[in-house]
């Protein structure tokens, strides 16, 4: 009789990380990179960012992240990219002011949370006013603690951070700055159409 009791609390366990990862995958949360060597698959978080998340989403569903570069790439620390305004490759790439541009939508107020900066976390990208995010991210090749509660999380890389780790890496002496850089080919929320 115990071991059945034991049996069905592992049961309830399992359904209950089995129901966490559904909710992360998610596909109206799910948004999809498609990047030169396959796709990333990024587990967005409006639980802890959702203005955040809900621009991103807009920016996605617009088409803006299509063939927008990245820009800054600093290895073992992270991968920035979202400069729709000046780093879109194929309309209006400026390599040197990519990075310093946004969208047409609004900035966006600081949604800072608990979570960690480690492997693999999307955060948004800001000038030094905590309320200045706007189109721009960053994923992270590695923890970095000094990022955290100072920039807002908005998601998580579920898979391909093979290819994250991948994109080519910028000059350290300049700030991460990429001569012809990688690109973002694609991206969509996975819910909608292809």
């Amino acid at each position: 009789m115990q071991l059945r009791k034991l049996a069905s609390s592992f049961v309830v366990l399992a359904g209950l990380a089995g129901s966490a990862a559904a909710i992360a995958a998610e596909p109206e949360n799910t948004m999809v990179i498609t990047l030169k060597g396959g796709d990333v698959t990024i587990a967005l978080r409006p639980d802890l960012a959702p203005k955040h998340v809900a621009q991103i989403k807009t920016l996605v569903r617009e088409g803006a992240y299509d063939n927008v570069a990245f820009h800054r790439v600093i290895g073992g620390f992270m991968a920035q990219t979202g400069d729709v305004e000046f780093g879109d490759m194929k309309d209006g790439f400026d390599p040197n002011r990519a990075g310093m541009g946004g969208s047409k939508l609004p900035d966006i107020q600081a949604e800072f949370s608990q979570e960690n900066f480690k492997r693999g976390v999307v955060g948004m990208a800001r000038s030094q006013d905590p309320n200045s995010a706007n189109s721009q991210f960053f994923i992270m090749f590695d923890t970095a603690s000094s990022l955290d509660g100072q920039y807002t999380i908005v998601g998580d890389v579920e898979s391909g951070m093979d290819l994250v780790d991948a994109i080519k890496k910028g000059d350290a002496a300049n700030n991460g700055s990429v001569s012809d850089p990688d690109r973002m080919i694609k991206v969509r929320i996975a819910a909608d159409a292809k």
